[in-house]
């Protein structure tokens, strides 16, 4: 089968590699459609930091060259022992993580947090490649859902969302600020407009923030560089009671807490490369909340995830309208993300095909 392979450091080359084979509680997925985001461009920059390429990784094994690829969806290709409630041909999207079910967390339902918790394309072969291998614990099966293989391959990073959504706990009469308009953070607007909460997105980009409007966004705010994001916020008069933090940037948590009202909440979703300064005298003295937030809890978060993409069918071609082929991952997609260009905000590639084309939404477009 054809795979891309991560070899180390600014390193990944299309490989033909054997098709691997369903163990018991997996399935062998034929994927339809896979997504790349910043985690997969910052291994590819700066990495290897998650991937278990130098020395196993305590979980999973794994050791070596590896194929990336943890937002996913495919067919049912064959299924493992002791697997039920699947069979061969059914469409499945896969949450790609994996936990042990036996430790507190796990107990708690709070699977994310698992003492060993693993994830398929981080700490072992993923989904960019025409075949992969993955719990069956983590897929959901669409079979008799109203949903395309390709929106489907947005569900996990869809679940990331709506996780973060219900981190932030927000209540009837709020509003929300989603700092960022990328791929995790157009997802959230659509998870707090579906919600019924007002959110407003803030963004560099307007082509981000159309998006964002037709995701539900009730107002947007283009940002400039040349001034601090906190600043933009006051003169917009923006004070809100839940932000969401998506940028990954020090200016985004300085305005988060910043403009964040008195007793309101920020939810940490961008992963900062360094330590941020936070004026923890605010937090304090005006009892503010600094929540993060991780991947996604399977059973609560994953079915709820789908129905939002299920709903939203003319959306999807704005956020993702191209689907490329696997041997534009580099060039097509890593690339452009790191260097800044003009980019959807999500990139799918499917392993099938030879050559770019548009979205299957299965609906409008």
């Amino acid at each position: 089968m054809k795979a891309a392979v991560f070899h180390g450091r600014q390193d990944i080359r299309i490989e033909d590699r054997p098709v691997p084979v369903a163990g018991p509680g997996e399935l062998l997925v034929r994927v339809t459609g896979a997504g790349i985001c910043g985690t997969d461009t910052t291994e590819f920059t700066a990495g290897p930091s998650m991937f278990p390429i130098h020395s196993p990784h305590p979980v999973t094994g794994h050791h070596g060259p590896m194929i990336p690829g943890h937002e996913f969806a495919g067919e049912v290709a064959a299924v493992g022992a002791g697997v039920d409630g699947f069979a061969e041909g059914d469409l499945v999207a896969s949450g790609a993580g994996i936990s042990c079910g036996r430790c507190p967390s796990c107990r708690a339902g709070r699977t994310n947090l698992c003492d060993r918790y693993a994830t398929v394309g981080l700490q072992r072969d993923g989904a960019l490649a025409e075949y992969t291998t993955v719990p069956a614990a983590a897929c959901l099966n669409l079979s008799g859902r109203r949903l395309a293989s390709d929106v489907a391959a947005m569900a996990q990073p869809m679940s990331i969302a709506v996780h973060a959504m219900r981190r932030g706990r927000p209540v009837a009469g709020e509003a929300a600020v989603v700092l960022g308009a990328g791929g995790i953070g157009t997802f959230l607007v659509d998870a707090l407009a579906a919600a019924g909460v007002p959110v407003t997105a803030v963004d560099l980009d307007e082509t981000r923030l159309a998006v964002a409007r037709r995701a539900g966004a009730a107002d947007t705010l283009l940002a400039t560089r040349d001034r601090p994001l906190i600043d933009q916020l006051a003169d917009a008069g923006l004070h809100a009671d839940l932000v969401y933090e998506c940028t990954g940037v020090a200016g985004g948590i300085e305005a988060a807490v910043g403009r964040v009202r008195r007793g309101g909440r920020v939810v940490v979703v961008g992963l900062h490369k360094a330590p941020v300064p936070v004026n923890l005298t605010s937090v304090a003295l005006q009892e503010k909340e600094l929540i993060g937030t991780l991947a996604h809890v399977f059973d609560r978060d994953f079915s709820d995830a789908v129905d939002l993409l299920t709903d939203q069918t003319d959306l999807w071609s704005a956020v993702a309208p191209t689907v490329l082929p696997l041997d534009d991952v580099v060039d097509g997609g890593i690339r452009p993300m790191i260097d800044g260009r003009a980019a959807p905000i999500k990139c799918l590639l499917d392993p099938r095909i030879d050559a770019p084309r548009p979205i299957d939404t299965g609906g409008r477009s």
